[in-house]
């Protein structure tokens, strides 16, 4: 194959990166390498269209994750199961379903490769008896491990204890209904606070958020939600379900109402939001039978419409709350029970693509899509006394999952889409349009300030149809649209484009609360775009894509031209003068150079300007050059360095902000936070500022005013500077930046005064030696001159 061309490579999902194989291959096979990532697990491997045996190889999606552990079988451990006759419950990791506990009445069982490979979950004697071991009624899996209800009590099995969770993990000791976890995987999204919940466990009248670490707390009581919602005391609120809707932030909660409780109740609905911390009542309401208990299970899409299921039928609630009803049936009106020999329903699978199938408990099955309000019943799978449970595996198939009496487990693809092709061949209903088309590439973008993003979808279908594409968008008013529909029609097809820009036009600049307004304008929208008419045969039900408006985290601004490679990797030690910095100290300042920290020093000769340019990054990489405003200041307190442009150089009208009128104004605030993008005024106009001298340094920098730092030429220096984007209305984040510059050179001669001096000092210390020594050596030559005579006459006399 490789000789004639092939050639695979793999592709990412949510990131769309491509790996490509090593240049050579070994021993016939490709070798790839890849990088292992949290935020993209979903892989397809895609190759050459290169023919073998007259067939080409489709392409392959697979899961690639972190490596997962299974909890190991312990010997002497015992079953933990349901009760016995029960069917099957199972729970799974949204963005990793590969990974399910599958619970039966005889074991439970674990694994992380779709039941490739599986162990057994026990668990210690002497903590449970023997009915409360065969007495699990829900079951979920979370990073912490599974939790298992029993009898209203909450237990955990992790990878080294087995134990129970109340009053300490401020959680009920008994009374709780029921556990569950989000069903949809939503990698990336937008949290303004600090967490976000993995489950949720309810009792009759409160309910609680659970968190990684096994960290607990309740949210709301019925006696709040009385006073929320505007119900007498009087009358009776119960919890009746809680799931997780589509999207990724919230939480509904389905209540029951009843004043006298004998015949029938109401099922209303209430949504939390985790980010705003918001109740909202929504437009819902169904009446049923006061023993009626009703599961939702919420669509994969933008607004929150969901299915509910009883014993015996499905209700549908779609564009959010203004279609309700019964899903039907060819016969029974909707009463799925008699359609299947009077079996109840056990479960209902749906996925990514708008499919849904009831599973009856004897397994007969029917099938039917998101926003149709009908279902037809597929072909006979396997026999009615099989246990059995619908899963996605890694490679995002659907399969079954089997397990048999004696305790093995055994996994089955299960062909969906040929499968509901044949029910519906039939029925000769047909998709209404040809092709639905768009340029939706991520299921997750960002906008900052400034930025817009235009999206256009494109529907084909016959003429006099009348078809168009709905744009639907769920989430805080925060962005505006402008749409735009191209039409065309030709050999009895007719094409309509729709083209939608979502931006943002308010101004951030010299606002009274610049925070407080970034806060109301930042949040997380869930955008749909869908056919206004679709059927069971259509491929692809609608696309769902999230907006969130805010600071991008993978955002960053660095300075161009310094690394951490083009220098001696140590960390050193440096004094700075006091009379260099801002404050005045009364001694020097000893500072540390972290390496690590502030990268390689940019050395610099003292008559050497430095303009910094600015350049953002993200994940991917460069983005751009910054072109708005910047300030700089030294981290340690450094003042002795300047600007090259004066205020009227660069054209102030008034006297510009400075470091020195911004300090003098926010002396409470630690220096980086007494001057940035929250409180900064330009100068090019007489109503802003004041007037002032304006032959001071301007010390706001961009890419195009050709402002310089300039270095003082008596000494030399290290100098860490911070950098901070100053425009108010360029990024939601606070971009900042570290770059040190370290000057050198020839220390510059004196005046000529001083020089003057210093000769005169010196010659007159020359002369002043030179006449010193000169009595000094006459002395000498008088004593050496006389002292021979002297001799010689005392020896005369003494002879």
């Amino acid at each position: 194959m490789a000789t004639l061309g092939q050639k695979p490579a793999i592709y990412t999902t949510l990131r769309k990166r491509i790996y490509l194989p090593h240049d050579k291959m070994e021993n016939g096979t490709w070798h790839v390498l890849i990088p292992m990532t949290y935020d993209d697990a979903l892989k397809e491997i895609k190759g050459n269209q290169v023919a073998f045996q007259d067939c080409f190889i489709a392409d392959f999606i697979f899961l690639l994750t972190f490596p997962l552990l299974t909890i190991p079988e312990i010997p002497g451990y015992l079953p933990i199961t349901s009760p016995h006759g029960s069917q099957l419950m199972a729970a799974w990791a949204a963005c990793v379903p590969s990974s399910v506990v599958v619970v039966a009445d005889m074991e439970t069982f674990q694994t992380n490769d779709s039941f490739r490979t599986w162990t057994r979950i026990r668990v210690p004697p002497n903590i449970l008896t023997e009915d409360e071991r065969h007495s699990v009624s829900d079951v979920s899996l979370s990073r912490d491990g599974i939790f298992f209800l029993i009898n209203g009590i909450l237990y955990i099995k992790s990878f080294t204890e087995f134990k129970r969770l109340g009053i300490s993990e401020n959680l009920p000791d008994s009374g709780i209904i029921g556990i569950t976890t989000r069903k949809w995987c939503w990698v990336k999204y937008l949290l303004k606070s600090k967490r976000r919940s993995s489950m949720a466990i309810w009792t009759k009248n409160e309910v609680y958020l659970g968190y990684i670490f096994l960290k607990f707390v309740k949210i709301i009581t019925t006696e709040k939600l009385k006073n929320l919602l505007n119900i007498s005391s009087a009358s009776t609120l119960t919890i009746h379900n809680v799931e997780y809707p589509g999207h990724p932030l919230e939480l509904a909660l389905f209540l029951n109402y009843c004043n006298t409780c004998n015949v029938n109740k109401t099922i209303y609905l209430v949504i939390y939001n985790e980010d705003t911390k918001q109740w909202m009542y929504q437009d819902f309401a169904l009446d049923v039978s006061v023993d009626s208990f009703l599961t939702p299970h919420f669509i994969y899409g933008a607004l929150p419409d969901f299915i509910l299921q009883d014993k015996h039928r499905i209700y549908y609630c779609y564009h959010n709350f203004t279609e309700t009803g019964v899903v039907q049936t060819p016969t029974e009106f909707g009463n799925l029970s008699r359609l299947s020999h009077n079996s109840i329903i056990h479960d209902i699978f749906m996925d990514y693509f708008g499919n849904i199938v009831v599973k009856m408990e004897n397994n007969i099955m029917f099938y039917f899509k998101i926003n149709i309000r009908d279902a037809i019943k597929l072909h006979l799978w396997t026999n009615s006394k099989m246990k059995s449970f619908f899963l996605l595996s890694s490679s995002a198939q659907i399969y079954f999952i089997y397990v048999f009496e004696n305790g093995t487990v055994q996994p089955r693809e299960y062909p969906l889409k040929l499968e509901s092709q044949s029910a519906n061949f039939n029925t000769k209903e047909k998709c209404p349009y040809m092709a639905f088309h768009n340029n939706i590439f991520h299921v997750f973008y960002f906008l900052d300030k400034g930025q817009n993003l235009s999206i256009w979808a494109q529907i084909v279908y016959p003429e006099n149809v009348g078809l168009y594409i709905v744009v639907e968008s769920y989430g805080p008013n925060i962005l505006q649209e402008k749409d735009q529909v191209h039409y065309e029609i030709a050999l009895g097809y007719c094409t309509k484009t729709v083209t939608v820009t979502f931006f943002q036009t308010i101004n951030y600049e010299a606002v009274d609360d610049y925070f407080k307004l970034q806060d109301q304008n930042t949040g997380l929208l869930l955008v749909q775009l869908r056919p206004s008419e679709y059927s069971k045969t259509c491929p692809i039900a609608q696309k769902v894509f999230q907006l969130a408006v805010g600071c991008d985290s993978t955002k960053f601004i660095a300075v161009k031209g310094f690394n951490k490679k083009d220098c001696l990797q140590h960390d050193f030690f440096y004094v700075i003068e006091k009379s260099y910095l801002r404050n005045q100290p009364s001694k020097n300042l000893r500072v540390k150079y972290n390496w690590k920290k502030y990268g390689c020093p940019l050395r610099l000769d003292f008559g050497e300007k430095f303009h910094p340019l600015i350049q953002l990054y993200n994940d991917d990489g460069y983005v751009e050059d910054v072109e708005v405003n910047f300030i700089v200041w030294e981290i340690h307190g450094r003042n002795d360095y300047s600007f090259n442009n004066t205020m009227k150089k660069s054209g102030c009208l008034n006297e510009a902000q400075t470091w020195k009128s911004m300090t003098k104004l926010n002396q409470h605030l630690p220096l980086e936070e007494v001057w940035g993008p929250e409180n900064y005024k330009h100068c090019f106009s007489y109503a802003i500022g004041k007037p002032g001298d304006l032959n001071q340094p301007y010390e706001i920098i961009n890419k195009s005013n050709y402002n310089h730092l300039i270095w003082p030429e008596d000494h030399s220096g290290m100098y860490v500077f911070r950098v901070k984007i100053l425009d108010p209305n360029y990024s939601f984040c606070n971009l900042t930046a570290i770059f040190a510059i370290e000057t050198f050179g020839m220390i510059p001669s004196p005046s000529g005064y001083l020089v003057a001096a210093f000769l005169f000092v010196l010659m007159l210390l020359f002369f002043s030696i030179l006449v010193l020594s000169y009595f000094h050596y006459m002395r000498i030559y008088k004593q050496y001159l006389y002292e021979p005579i002297n001799r010689y006459d005392r020896k005369q006399k003494n002879n």
